[in-house]
């Protein structure tokens, strides 16, 4: 048991730091950056729901904590559609945050 809780932590850390490089390194389109924000996301999910099953507590929360992780991504991709209708395009340089 030991080692299997090993893997599983290792596993999601790696998943959110894989992420993280990819946040940081993919910074030229918006929905790459909102594709590496998901992989975050679904990474700390992982392990979340392994240290609630470990600890013996209530799965329950991990629906809500997918409840929030949807609407993040619902909210992202619709800030990438007007954000491309207003635009033409989902590259960060084209915006200009200072003009309304």
């Amino acid at each position: 048991m030991n080692c299997l809780l090993y893997f599983y932590i290792l596993v999601g850390l790696s998943i959110v730091l894989s992420g993280m490089v990819a946040f940081v390194s993919k910074r030229k389109h918006l929905l790459s950056v909102l594709f590496s924000l998901e992989y975050m996301v679904l990474g700390i999910f992982v392990l979340f729901m392994f240290f609630l099953i470990v600890y013996n507590s209530e799965v329950f929360f991990s629906l809500i904590f997918l409840t929030l992780a949807v609407c993040e991504g619902v909210l992202g991709l619709s800030i990438l559609v007007s954000l491309v209708r207003s635009h033409g395009n989902d590259y960060f340089m084209s915006y200009n945050i200072l003009q309304c």
